[in-house]
């Protein structure tokens, strides 16, 4: 099974940018998507043969996550059942027979830290939640954590350590969250490669590679044996970020 995440930073922009095209050579069996920034539930891409299923935030252009599935899931729901944390549309989570899949658009710390505080608490809340999840089967979730979590992960460590996706307090809410039986399969199966998943739309920084690693796919640890690749395609533009992607027999 090929799994893909994009943060597309718009559905609407990337989709007059080869999208589609870029969809149908890759032909993924499960695309997950974040930051789609849609108003509109009902929204319908031109997929044939994909199931198609989105959550929007109340704010209007803001946030969202989408997933595009060949196989029909047994149920979809939006949220992690926290009011607090289910108006911007920032998790969707598909049940299959043998896993449960979740498209993650995770906080942004913002400028300054002035979200860093809402962050830690919806970190808690997420990882407590997909922990709960993996007690009644496996779990994988993907998407843009808005955390470099080693310093492999970013290009320059030192300038950024009080920036927001690299704060001390991010990463180690991270690491909390893997020590929970969670596998960052990138890491796992490439632990020295250095490769960006973001860079700024500033300064030339994809040009320069000058980026961070924040798209992830994690998995339960009772997956491992089951992986076969993860890959980030920092060949594929249209975004400022660009697709992270797995291979697992499941």
């Amino acid at each position: 099974m090929k799994i893909y995440s994009f943060n597309v930073n718009g559905l609407r922009a990337i989709i007059k940018k080869d999208f589609l095209s870029w969809m149908e050579e890759t032909s993924p069996d499960i695309l997950c998507l974040q930051e789609t920034k849609l108003s509109d539930r009902d929204f319908q891409l031109d997929l044939p043969g994909y199931h198609q299923y989105y959550s929007c935030a109340e704010k209007k252009g803001y946030s969202g996550t989408a997933i595009y599935s060949k196989e029909k899931p047994l149920s979809v729901k939006e949220g992690l059942g926290i009011d607090e944390h289910d108006k911007e549309g920032r998790t969707l989570i598909a049940e299959y027979e043998k896993f449960y899949l979740i498209s993650v658009y995770v906080p942004n710390s913002q400028d300054e830290l002035r979200r860093l505080d809402y962050r830690q608490v919806w970190d808690k809340a997420f990882e407590d939640f997909v922990s709960e999840l993996k007690t009644h089967k496996s779990v994988i979730f993907c998407g843009d954590l808005n955390v470099a979590h080693e310093e492999i992960d970013i290009k320059n460590p030192k300038t950024n350590i009080r920036n927001a996706g690299f704060t001390i307090e991010e990463r180690n809410d991270f690491s909390r969250l893997l020590s929970r039986g969670f596998t960052d399969t990138f890491r796992y199966l490439h632990p020295d490669e250095v490769k960006y998943s973001w860079w700024s739309y500033r300064f030339r920084a994809r040009e320069k590679n000058v980026g961070w690693r924040i798209d992830y796919f994690v998995i339960s640890d009772d997956l491992k044996d089951k992986l076969k690749g993860a890959e980030i395609h920092n060949d594929v533009f249209g975004s400022d970020h660009c697709p992270v992607s797995i291979e697992i027999d499941i």
